[in-house]
């Protein structure tokens, strides 16, 4: 059997949200691409298998998306979020004691961000590749096998072909193979959760405020989506202890809504499932090094963190950023040893910071402990209360380095 061979400026293996998004960016930047995924993307909600979780674009990502030829497709389904909300129920009664607004207008003129679902965002990344003659998109093909050299890198797809690359970029997920085929190590940390995640309907209107309701276990969050069916909607990442997690996700649909409804301390009114429920293992997790020879990390291949804070994909997007700044920089070279160490300087430190942060807060807000619970109330008080450590947070949040 013949093998087919391929010559490409960049290969990517991984065709999740993160790993089209850059293709469409390099693509869009003028570089010749070959991204493979073993599995073909679902790009219809009503199709078994989709993705039906929500991801958050923090301000930042707007303009880069712009770049991508991104945005002008995006905007018309993208929900603002104009207010970050933080619910305190931790006391007796799992009632609000607490709530707090983060108000994105203090800081900025646009909003904090804007929500999309997952499988839109699939169908509309992959229709602008379409539209991108350098850029090759291999679904339902795998990556297999890695060999590098000082000045390329060769990879085998599962179906026998062999490309030839200057740089390849693992977008493939927390589980990468190409990490793995790189021979770099990554450390996991385990919290015992997974997040339950669906939509819902609810009386009052969200007005484009995100939410997160904390009382134990987790943070329940409630992220804003367009109307369905003429009523106010939200996507919902419930967070529990795995074993609740699973009953919750079994549980029928009427007795569902009472517990989601007690869980969300009343803050729209009644909920009502409007979509699946899916379950998700909650861990951190951060490569050792965000490069190796012709090789770069990006996304899940390269840090994991729970669901908090919008921080996972926008964290993944300023690695693609960063990746094609220098790529850009100096075509000539790009790929080269000093490229890539230019990358995990740029990167790994901001990362390391980031997965920290997010795994302490993610550690109070499972707190069971009703003392715990008041620090945790007191602590949101005190950084709310002072105007210039609220704003420094909130810009830290959307990606400001410190």
């Amino acid at each position: 059997m013949i093998k087919t061979a391929v010559t490409t400026d960049i290969f990517i293996s991984g065709g999740g949200v993160a790993g089209l998004t850059a293709a469409a960016a390099f693509g869009a930047a003028g570089f010749s691409v070959v991204i493979a995924d073993p599995m073909p993307p679902i790009t219809d909600q009503a199709v078994k298998g989709a993705d039906l979780r929500t991801t958050a674009f923090l301000q930042p990502a707007r303009e880069f998306l712009m770049a991508a030829g991104l945005w002008n497709r995006l905007a018309p389904f993208a929900t603002p979020l104009q207010i970050m909300r933080i619910v305190d129920a931790g006391g007796a009664e799992p009632i609000p004691r607490m709530t707090r607004d983060f108000d994105a207008a203090d800081i900025s003129d646009l909003p904090f961000g804007w929500n999309l679902s997952n499988w839109l965002l699939r169908r509309e990344i992959v229709a602008r590749i379409a539209e991108l003659p350098n850029v090759d998109f291999r679904s339902g093909v795998g990556f297999a096998t890695l060999l590098t050299r000082t000045n390329e890198a060769r990879v085998t797809l599962t179906d026998g072909t062999r490309i030839t690359a200057k740089l390849v970029i693992g977008a493939d997920g927390r589980h990468s193979p190409v990490r793995q085929a790189a021979g770099i190590e990554s450390k996991t940390t385990r919290y015992g959760q997974k997040a339950v995640t669906f939509a819902v309907t609810h009386e009052a209107p969200h007005n484009n405020v995100s939410t997160e309701i904390h009382r134990s276990g987790g943070p329940f969050t409630l992220v804003p989506l367009p109307d369905h069916d003429g009523k106010p909607c939200s996507a919902v990442v419930w967070m529990k202890d795995g074993p609740q997690a699973n009953r919750l996700a079994m549980l029928p649909e009427p007795e569902f809504n009472v517990e989601a409804t007690l869980r969300s301390a009343g803050t729209y009114g009644p909920l009502t499932l409007a979509s699946p429920r899916m379950v998700w293992p909650i861990i951190s997790q951060i490569a050792d090094r965000m490069t190796g020879e012709r090789v770069a990390l990006v996304a899940e291949a390269a840090h994991v963190v729970p669901p908090i804070g919008a921080q996972g994909l926008n964290m993944s997007l300023s690695d693609v950023a960063s990746l094609l700044d220098l790529a850009q920089a100096d075509r000539d070279t790009f790929g080269s040893a000093d490229m890539l160490a230019k990358y995990h300087r740029s990167r790994h430190p901001d990362i390391s910071l980031r997965v920290r942060g997010v795994s302490l807060l993610n550690r109070a807000s499972q707190a069971e402990n009703p003392l715990l619970r008041d620090l945790r109330a007191k602590g949101i008080e005190a950084v709310y209360g002072l105007a210039p450590l609220r704003k420094t947070l909130m810009k830290l949040g959307l990606g400001a380095k410190g």
